[in-house]
């Protein structure tokens, strides 16, 4: 059983990933720099600031302007990390993205905590669904959705050594933290927590560990499925997506994010033009969330083991079918 071969080590939030990986790079390069616009403690950059006060810009309420100063100072030869929530890091500064760091190639780290539905009781206005749509569609950005602490400390320390633009996705709940230490992050590159042959999950972020439940319940049932952690969204890896699904001949996508532009489709770009295969999405439909608590979110707009039950079960059908 997937519970068994991948236990929980701990129960921490993502975002905490970010602010100790990001401190542990402040002491081992001093071109590392951090940029927050006034959520210093909510990105969790508290050590960092603390420690390295020459190389932490407080922005203020002024997110436009911090991509603006990161990519100035990109062009003078350091790695600038900005931190703020999603829906400042994409929505509110898209044109300072797309013309001065993505357009100009620069070497900035835009990391955005409280993305999602599980952002929780801030409601609609701050749960963004849409960021990963809108980053993929950024020529030259880099997109990365992690699933749980320790793939965060390991995305942020690969980020940092990529020269380019990345956007790199994380929360604010207190989440599982169960994968291994030793299986390492490679920006583009999927990792395989369990092979089969009847159907392939590819999930990504929270819904990673929802997605490992949801292949324990279907073993029970009798269906082999294969999980593929899709931690890097655009370059995404198309070689193991195609190779899965020639063997399992069908494929269900997990995500908290709207059902338009995230893994979904970016997985269905790759099996249209390689391996055509059927696929159910579970995803948010396209609407906006509301308060209450990640949980209750969770449930309300069908991201659970569940619902990824559910879409396993009509997408056999489906390939049973033709």
């Amino acid at each position: 059983m997937l519970k068994e071969r991948y236990p929980i080590k701990q129960k921490k939030d993502t975002r905490s990933g970010f602010g100790d990986e990001l401190f542990e790079l402040g002491r081992e390069n001093s071109r590392v720099v951090a940029l927050t616009a006034d959520l210093t403690g909510s990105l969790k950059m508290e050590k960092f600031a603390q420690n390295f006060p020459d190389r932490f810009i407080q922005v203020g309420i002024a997110e436009a302007n911090m991509m603006g100063i990161a990519a100035g100072l990109a062009n003078a030869g350091f790695i600038p990390f900005t931190g703020t929530f999603a829906v400042f890091s994409t929505g509110r500064v898209y044109d300072q993205l797309r013309q001065s760091v993505a357009y100009s190639f620069k070497n900035v780290k835009v990391c955005a905590s409280h993305a999602g539905i599980t952002l929780g009781e801030d409601g609609a206005s701050h749960q963004i669904m849409e960021d990963i749509a809108m980053m993929r569609a950024l020529p030259n950005m880099i997109v990365i959705n992690t699933a749980d602490y320790t793939q965060t400390r390991q995305a942020v320390r690969a980020i940092s050594e990529y020269l380019g633009p990345v956007y790199l996705r994380f929360g604010r709940p207190v989440v599982p933290d169960f994968m291994p230490d030793n299986i390492p992050f490679e920006i583009g590159k999927a990792i395989t927590l369990k092979t089969g042959n009847d159907i392939t999950i590819f999930a990504t972020g929270h819904l990673l560990w929802e997605a490992l439940y949801a292949c324990d319940e279907l073993e029970k049932m009798g269906i082999d499925a294969e999980l593929i952690n899709i931690h890097t969204i655009k370059p995404i890896d198309e070689q193991t997506i195609i190779n899965s699904l020639l063997k399992t001949k069908c494929a269900v996508t997990a995500e908290e994010h709207v059902i338009h532009g995230g893994l979904g489709d970016a997985v269905a770009q790759v099996s249209v033009r390689n391996c055509p295969a059927p696929i159910e999405y579970v995803a948010m439909d396209c609407i906006f969330g509301e308060s209450g608590t990640p949980d209750e979110l969770m449930i309300k707009y069908g991201l659970k083991s569940s619902n990824i039950i559910n879409a396993a079960l009509n997408v056999l059908k489906r390939k049973n079918s033709i």
